[in-house]
């Protein structure tokens, strides 16, 4: 690339790069990574939902070999504890003085691969990191990145051994993201692309650390015109009065359904938010954070339907 190349609107126009190096081995989903690129660009976290075996590990590991970024894997169980993931305070001989060792989760991308194996006191240790991209340890404030990104797997709550995320963790996450199988094709050309070994570990990088700062600078300066700021505090506010909603979508929600819509015009070549990138993002944005009476119910708690209720119902702004 040009260093013209490496400015935010030259970043911006070379995106479909970082989408098809990412591509070459995750196959077949294109949506999937361009909502992970959403994530990335809205300087949100994101969570990603499906049965094993589909791939979403291998999309975050795709995406962080990308970025050129620090990455840090790590597997969540039952046994793991929060010193695990943030670090301890340890005792040295030789200087005779307490140093703390960070933990796995002091990194620029970090895969929390299974989050919901782990228990819900491990699994709330992530809240202030993910947050305020920071931790406090012995009354100590340590930061994160920048930048910071976390990609969490999940595995539906029926499944044996997994606790279901609190609402408050949930919240954390920009977009909850349903990976689905790949079709035919694609899974013909995952068999063959497996033969040799994993292709994810010769992906090359396209980007830098500096480079993702600078477009998520480049994000946040989108314009989003007033009538598509009112659409996108309708369908918030479209979820609090619904009849199947216990508990609808907060403030918070409303910013992340705002700040994502940026991001995915970003990804669109524009520089400015339309109504359809509100309607493309409500679900996984918004889905998650919902309290259905299904859920209460002791239901599957699937609030993507309710999302597009509101939807069909709320008035689209010329």
């Amino acid at each position: 690339m040009t260093d013209t190349s490496r400015t935010p609107q030259g970043l911006a126009e070379n995106l479909a790069a970082l989408r098809h190096n990412v591509g070459k081995v995750f196959l077949g989903k294109p949506e999937v990574i361009r909502l992970a690129l959403v994530a990335l660009l809205a300087d949100g976290h994101l969570l990603l939902e499906d049965v094993p075996g589909v791939g979403k590990t291998l999309l975050g590991k795709a995406l962080a070999r990308s970025l050129s970024c620090k990455f840090t894997r790590v597997q969540f169980t039952p046994d793991l504890l929060p010193g695990d993931l943030i670090g301890v305070t340890i005792y040295r001989d030789k200087t005779g003085e307490f140093a703390f060792q960070p933990g796995p989760l002091f990194t620029e991308v970090l895969l929390a691969d299974e989050i919901n194996r782990a228990t819900p006191r491990t699994q709330s240790a992530l809240l202030e990191a993910m947050s305020e991209r920071q931790v406090t340890v012995d009354g100590e404030t340590r930061r994160l990145g920048p930048p910071f990104l976390v990609i969490a797997t999940q595995n539906p709550h029926e499944f044996e051994g997994t606790y279901p995320l609190p609402e408050s963790q949930l919240d954390r996450f920009l977009l909850r993201v349903k990976v689905g199988y790949p079709d035919r094709a694609a899974e013909r050309a995952i068999l063959t692309q497996h033969r040799a070994g994993e292709p994810v570990e010769g992906l090359t990088p396209v980007w830098g650390p500096a480079d993702v700062l600078a477009l998520q600078a480049h994000t946040r300066s989108v314009r989003v015109d007033p009538g598509v700021a009112d659409y996108v505090l309708d369908v918030v506010n479209g979820t609090r009065g619904h009849p199947e909603v216990v508990l609808g979508a907060s403030t918070r929600a409303a910013l992340a359904l705002y700040r994502a819509a940026q991001a995915f015009a970003v990804t669109a070549e524009r520089d400015y938010v339309v109504p359809d990138d509100v309607k493309a993002l409500a679900e996984a944005v918004l889905a998650h954070r919902l309290v259905t009476r299904g859920w209460t119910q002791g239901g599957h708690g699937d609030s993507g339907p309710v999302v597009r209720d509101i939807l069909a119902k709320t008035k689209v702004p010329a």
